[in-house]
């Protein structure tokens, strides 16, 4: 639970901090941030697997020595970060930056303080969006090497499943900058309209593929579907500062992560619960994940409606300047 409250504090804080860095880019600016997020994973997850290895005795897994040390290694971290990391003064500007003189219609001009923007419909909207995105996106992760496998029977090995996994693994973290830093031009809710629309269409391209068996276009529709997963995190915080205003982003931010949290338990359940159905029924195993795949498309569907409603934070909820 600590390590869990530290991992969440450890994520919001860069978020909003980069944004005001980058008042022309705030895009790119959480794409950055989240793509490190998840390149993390990357480097945790052999580092301690090698220390496990270099402090393990006849009678000691290593565990608690390489907790130790990474502990160590994480709070001189997060100490320089502390030490390092400012926003910028007020009224600070990046050298050549002219803010836009005409309002954009979805990007707020003033700021709603984080308990008035839980009374707003636009909040709800944005939570339901990163909660059916992420479902869909994280459905898949969770069973990407047996889906493979299972899908492509006697043409996929295992080791190449784990190279496909870490395959997606990779365009999960490049989605996040590439689709967070396209949104500075494509606009939030535009950015995620070709994620639900495009993802739609490749979970239902999906089965049909695999029918075709054909692993490469099938390998290509999942790295697009993951990047624009990935993305989906990288995004949100940009779209709430578009909507909600820069000062209260971080903590409505945090607020909006428990879809992640939801969606992290619903997506998996999903896809499990489902697929051992098809199976009790006869169902073979490189078909079972069929109506999977077309109920996360549905999932996307009620996503894209949710996007597609979103309007401008009406003016009352705004703070005033006083």
């Amino acid at each position: 639970m600590l390590g869990g409250c530290g991992l969440g504090i450890g994520y919001i804080s860069p978020v909003k901090t980069l944004m005001t860095w980058f008042p022309d880019r705030p895009g790119m600016a959480t794409g950055l941030a989240i793509m490190g997020f998840g390149g993390g994973a990357l480097i945790a997850s052999p580092l301690s697997v090698l220390l496990m290895h270099h402090f393990a005795t006849p009678t000691e897994s290593g565990v608690g020595p390489t907790f130790l040390v990474m502990g160590i290694g994480y709070f001189c971290f997060m100490a320089i970060g502390a030490v390092v990391v400012r926003v910028p003064a007020e009224g600070w500007r990046p050298a050549g930056f002219i803010p836009a003189t005409q309002s954009q219609r979805m990007v707020a001009s003033g700021h709603v303080e984080v308990n008035e923007a839980l009374r707003t419909p636009q909040f709800y909207l944005l939570w339901l969006v990163l909660c059916l995105n992420v479902t869909a996106g994280i459905g898949v992760i969770s069973q990407a090497s047996a889906m493979t496998q299972e899908m492509f029977q006697g043409r996929i090995t295992p080791v190449a499943a784990a190279g496909f996994v870490g395959l997606l693994s990779l365009f999960n973290m490049l989605g996040r900058l590439f689709w967070a830093s396209s949104s500075d031009r494509l606009g939030r809710r535009n950015t995620y309209t070709v994620f639900f629309v495009l993802g739609i269409l490749l979970y239902i391209a999906v089965p049909s593929i695999a029918a075709m068996h054909n692993v490469m276009l099938f390998v290509a529709a999942y790295a697009i579907i993951i990047s624009m997963y990935g993305g989906g995190f990288a995004t949100i915080p940009a779209y709430l500062r578009d909507v909600f205003g820069v000062r209260f982003v971080g903590a409505i931010h945090g607020r909006l992560l428990t879809a992640w949290s939801i969606a992290g338990v619903l997506g998996p359940v999903l896809v499990n619960y489902i697929r051992q159905y098809e199976l009790q029924h006869g169902i073979l195993k490189q078909d079972s994940y069929t109506v999977t795949l077309y109920i996360m498309a549905g999932l996307l569907g009620c996503g894209l409606i949710c996007n597609l409603l979103m309007r401008p934070v009406a003016r009352h909820h705004f703070l005033s300047n006083a």
